[in-house]
């Protein structure tokens, strides 16, 4: 497996505002996503996606949210086989866990790190079963 660059997340204090800056800097498409219960988040294409969400090209795609504190920073996430695995060895390399483990209904997991220099980070695993 690669790890690679999965997602990004921008954290924005007005979204929508966010929204029409996006889409007319770059002519990325933007739609709000309907989540249960869960946060404002709109998805954001940079490429192409296919019927599963995956991009049809080399490219990255993500997501746009409201701001949650002052401190909200971007986040990339990075795929890797198992989050757990990685949490555990990112902290025996001196990274802080900043948000645990948490789920992604019905696409995966995901846990946010903080990487020796301050700068936070995400790892997914992919898992459909995810609740």
């Amino acid at each position: 497996m690669d790890h690679t660059v999965v997602h990004f997340e921008i954290p924005a204090d007005n979204p929508e505002r966010a929204v029409r800056f996006y889409q007319e800097l770059f002519g990325w498409n933007i739609q709000k996503w309907a989540s249960e219960g869960g946060p404002e988040y709109w998805l954001v294409s940079t490429v192409p996606m296919d019927q599963k969400g995956q991009p049809q090209r080399p490219g990255v795609n993500g997501g746009l949210m409201r701001r949650q504190n002052p401190g909200h920073v971007p986040v990339n996430y990075i795929s890797v086989e198992n989050v757990d695995e990685y949490a555990k060895k990112a902290k025996r390399l001196g990274a802080e866990e900043v948000v645990p483990k948490m789920p992604v209904q019905g696409m995966g997991w995901f846990v946010w790190l903080k990487d020796t220099e301050g700068n936070v980070f995400g790892i997914w695993q992919t898992d459909e079963k995810a609740a």
